[in-house]
């Protein structure tokens, strides 16, 4: 009997390439460079904490109600090792020089600032000076007056005085009325004192003539003071806003423009002052101690009255 041949069987094994493994490794690269960072952070921070910072975080995790209560210093110590920004390396100057980099400003210096603002404030007053007298030789019934206005920069700002001659008053005798020409004048004035944002302050003044009741019922402070007031009347009649008064002064006879004569007519005359702005912020700190006292004695001697707003004071003495 012959065997029966087997067939032979050929295997055929195919191979097959690799397939993806996905994205499981990326994420664990990127949290072993996040374990890294932290640890990395870790020690830097460890680094930078003084030894005392380190004792107050240990305390803090075993009793942090009690930190929490009392309070702890930080972890900027400047005795940190290492230190806050700054050309010296310490957080006492963190200004970077304007030399090294051109387009930084340079720190502002308050008191070159306030300097450049009473110089804007100083150029300001003397154009307005210029503006006024220019004014007065353009027109012809001012120009007529041109003796009579007086115009100075001071220390409070722009002076403009308007005084009496011998026969060109100012006033009615002993009358706080108007002569028209001096209605002409103020009108003139307070249109232009609109072209500045200064404030001002009016004073009446008078000579030393006393009153022949002896100023026991109306004195020359009353008189100086109601002419002041009305000088303010006509210059917002004339166009000036009446938020620009801050202050209306009665001074009688006490700052005489002639002292060598106390009679003299000239002494009789209206201040008008436009207010630099330090005159101006003293005004308004001082004026609010007298506007709290609401017309009452002050002190010996002194009375405040409060006329539209402004401020006249009043020493209690006669004369003319």
């Amino acid at each position: 009997m012959v065997a029966e041949a087997r067939p032979i069987v050929v295997k055929r094994i195919k191979k097959v390439a690799g397939g993806h493994h996905g994205g499981a490794w990326k994420i664990a690269y990127a949290d072993f460079v996040t374990a890294m960072m932290a640890f990395f952070l870790l020690m830097w921070l460890l680094g930078s904490t003084t030894k005392g910072d380190l004792k107050g975080i240990a305390d803090y995790f075993a009793t942090p109600l009690k930190v929490a209560l009392e309070g702890g210093s930080g972890s900027g110590d400047s005795s940190s090792i290492i230190k806050g920004g700054g050309k010296d390396l310490t957080r006492d100057s963190g200004q970077v020089s304007k030399a090294s980099n051109p387009k930084i400003k340079k720190t502002i210096d308050l008191k070159e600032a306030k300097a450049d603002l009473e110089h804007m404030d100083l150029e300001r007053l003397k154009l307005l000076k210029s503006q006024i007298e220019h004014a007065i030789d353009a027109n012809p019934v001012l120009k007529q007056f041109k003796k009579q206005m007086l115009l100075d920069i001071t220390t409070e700002g722009l002076r403009i005085q308007i005084v009496d001659e011998q026969n060109r008053p100012m006033f009615a005798s002993a009358r706080a009325e108007l002569e028209p020409y001096t209605k002409d004048i103020l009108h003139a004035i307070g249109q232009m004192l609109n072209n500045v944002p200064n404030r001002i302050s009016l004073t009446g003044h008078t000579d030393a003539t006393p009153y022949a009741n002896g100023g026991t019922s109306y004195s020359n402070w009353e008189l100086s003071s109601d002419r002041a007031n009305a000088a303010r009347r006509e210059l917002i009649a004339g166009g000036m806003d009446e938020g620009k008064v801050l202050r209306v002064v009665g001074m009688a006879s006490a700052i005489p423009l002639d002292k060598s004569n106390p009679y003299d007519p000239v002494n009789r005359r209206i201040s008008i002052i436009v207010l630099n702005k330090k005159t101006e912020d003293a005004i308004v700190r001082d004026g609010a101690v007298l506007n709290a006292s609401n017309g009452k004695e002050v002190s010996a001697g002194l009375k405040v009255n409060t006329v539209a707003g402004a401020v006249s004071v009043a020493p209690g003495k006669s004369a003319q």
